[in-house]
């Protein structure tokens, strides 16, 4: 059994800045990627960061310069760091990893969300 356990988020001004924490925790044989995911209210979800094995990262090009995506591998976390944030940045964030639970089960596990909301 594997959990995500996501934190931060809250209420912020525009051009504020805010951090959010996801840990992973369980059966835990190795970590492909772990990244966040954002749904804004009627809009589908999408990626917003993520950090691959070996160091890759990738971004949303709407976040690109603003936000950094940085992993503990020794922790298990995974750390999104705001900054510049615009009202279109208001979503719910989501955590999501992709875990190995043996040498030959991998899966995709999800955090329950928390709220970011950037007000004008």
């Amino acid at each position: 059994q594997v959990q995500l356990v996501e934190s931060g988020g809250g209420l912020v001004q525009a051009g504020g800045s805010l951090s959010l924490t996801c840990a992973a925790s369980g059966s835990i044989f190795g970590i492909n990627r772990m990244g966040w995911y954002r749904q804004a209210p009627g809009k589908l979800r999408e990626l917003v960061a993520v950090s691959i094995r070996g160091g890759l990262t990738d971004y949303a090009d709407s976040v690109k310069g603003r936000f950094t995506i940085s992993i503990d591998n020794t922790k298990n976390t995974v750390y999104l760091q705001m900054s510049s944030l615009k009202p279109e940045d208001t979503a719910v964030y989501y955590c999501m990893a992709n875990i190995l639970t043996s040498w030959t089960s991998t899966n995709d596990y999800w955090g329950r969300g928390t709220q970011v909301t950037v007000s004008s």
